[in-house]
């Protein structure tokens, strides 16, 4: 800490020239800025916080103290899930004190003037990070969304961090706000797969874990995906990766706004290793994610995390056109955002789900809360973050697979695969 240079204007809030609050959140950015070896703060344009989930007391204490001191928001500030659906607060199958500590910290956020989105992925928001503006974003996914997609500049941001940062306007000038730490390493090669397979929807997760996992904290530089990879197949890569090793941020060859070329994804400087990535070591990876034998009956699928789009939604609805089921035999939701669900419905997407049973939530995410019954066991979803954060979190077998075989698998009430593409 020693080591940092403020401002005349930074060193006024440390001593509490801009109030209490406001000086407890710059001593906690201060503090994380020695130990990020950082020599300056940087100033951000906006935040998204990862701190509303309730986690229990302690969440609740640091927030409601923070509005007790009177704490505002200096930059446009947006808010991960909370813990409740806010609209559909009859979902929440937990106990009703947590339900209560749920809605008293997502209210204590707004009171500090963060926006009310309740959503794990704010580029989903109609207004996002431009190219090259430094944020404070926290929640996995989002954090290498915005560096590697939008090429905006975050680095790893954890909660606490988060609100702190959005206060002050600051963060420590480290890590992925800088150039040097921006170069890909690891180089995962992808053309030797064939095309069917490159155009599954279930490869990009599949892919994601298979990077998270091996990339051993160096940053991944992926060559050879098809030039039609939309946003949807590289956020489900990216929630995959952050989810099993931690990835802040990728360079796909072609795609990615700072890898025109694998010279540029590098910084111009030699690749450390090269993975050519195989057909089975995918298999392995979709494997991995949650396997059960087709016949395996389902109390859930789940899908939606991170959440859904609007081009997700139309393609669930293009799914369920298509196969034109007269029922559902198993309970299935989609997480999303207030925003994507309300412009979904105006749209027409979800006249034929809603009307097959299909429940939608919103404000939160089925692995992190309470939604599904008590007795639920076994679940199938699309999403690697999904797979691989719901057996610890609720305590489910997971099946994982892509979106017609979830909904197929919905429609039959047991596991239904097509190994066509992976055969």
């Amino acid at each position: 800490m020693s080591a940092l240079r403020l401002t005349g204007e930074q060193r006024a809030v440390l001593e509490g020239g801009s109030g209490e609050a406001a000086a407890l959140a710059m001593r906690i950015v201060c503090r994380m800025a020695g130990v990020a070896g950082a020599t300056r703060l940087r100033p951000i344009a906006s935040a998204h916080i990862d701190g509303c989930i309730y986690f229990g007391d302690s969440m609740l204490d640091f927030a409601e103290r923070l509005v007790e001191l009177g704490a505002q928001v200096s930059v446009p500030t947006t808010s991960n899930v909370g813990s409740i659906d806010l609209i559909h607060p009859e979902l929440f199958q937990g106990p009703p004190e947590t339900a209560a500590g749920a809605r008293r910290l997502m209210d204590a956020y707004l009171a500090m003037g963060c926006k009310a989105t309740w959503t794990c992925a704010p580029y989903q928001l109609q207004a996002r990070p431009a190219f090259g503006e430094h944020v404070c974003w926290a929640e996995s996914n989002a954090i290498v969304f915005a560096n590697s997609v939008l090429g905006a500049r975050t680095d790893r941001y954890g909660d606490f961090m988060d609100i702190c940062a959005a206060i002050v306007g600051l963060v420590p000038d480290a890590g992925l706000h800088r150039d040097e730490n921006r170069r890909g390493e690891v180089v995962f090669d992808v053309t030797g797969l064939g095309e069917e397979l490159r155009a599954a929807d279930a490869f990009y997760p599949a892919l994601g874990h298979l990077i998270g996992l091996q990339a051993e904290g160096e940053l991944p530089v992926i060559v050879g995906l098809p030039a039609e990879v939309d946003e949807d197949r590289l956020k489900a890569l990216a929630a995959s990766s952050a989810s099993s090793g931690g990835v802040a941020m990728f360079h796909a060859v072609g795609l990615t706004p700072e890898a025109p070329t694998l010279e540029a994804a590098l910084g111009g400087e030699p690749e450390r290793r090269r993975i050519e990535v195989t057909a089975a070591m995918v298999r392995a990876s979709r494997d991995a994610l949650g396997q059960m034998p087709p016949g395996t009956a389902l109390d859930a699928v789940c899908i939606g995390t991170p959440h859904f789009s609007l081009t997700e939604f139309a393609k669930l609805d293009a799914v369920l056109a298509d196969l034109d089921p007269p029922a559902l035999a198993s309970p299935f939701y989609v997480s999303t955002g207030r925003w994507v669900w309300e412009e979904a419905r105006r749209r027409g997407h979800l006249e034929r789900a809603e009307r097959l049973g299909v429940t939608v939530v919103v404000d939160t995410c089925t692995y992190n809360t309470r939604i599904l019954p008590e007795d639920s066991a076994r679940a199938m979803t699309n999403s690697g973050k999904w797979a691989y954060y719901a057996p610890g979190n609720i305590g489910v077998d997971v099946a994982f697979g892509s979106l017609r075989e979830c909904v197929l698998s919905a429609v039959a009430g047991h596991v239904v695969r097509e190994e066509g593409t992976w055969a």
